[in-house]
């Protein structure tokens, strides 16, 4: 997100990287099994994260067709079933980027950056 991209998602209406980036950290946030993005990014934080921070968790492609690719690096719980939670980012982040912003979204891709202990 270091050279600030810009979607038109409406004549006279746009939206940078950073804000796709949000959308995508805070809907993922949303589903059980997530604890953060990479980075220790959680729900509370994503907002005030700023770029740079954003930028090592959520990559947006635009591809030729005026749709986008989304690559987040996620934190999952211990004990969830990676490929489960995983097809539920997926969902989560597709639907509320293509609600908030009408972009169409082909695809997002999810890596798992690492696995959260328990604090029990």
């Amino acid at each position: 997100m270091a050279d600030k991209k810009v979607f038109s998602i409406k004549e006279g209406v746009s939206v940078t990287e950073e804000v796709i980036g949000i959308i995508s950290g805070l809907a993922a946030t949303e589903v059980k099994g997530v604890s953060s993005l990479a980075g220790n990014l959680t729900q509370d934080v994503i907002p005030k994260a700023g770029k740079n921070k954003i930028a090592k968790a959520v990559h947006v492609v635009s591809n030729d067709d005026e749709s986008i690719n989304i690559r987040l690096a996620v934190n999952i719980e211990y004990n969830f079933v990676i490929p489960e939670v995983c097809k539920s980012v997926q969902d989560k982040v597709k639907t509320g980027v293509e609600n908030m912003t009408g972009l169409d979204v082909r695809e997002v891709d999810i890596h798992i950056a690492t696995v959260a202990g328990t604090n029990k």
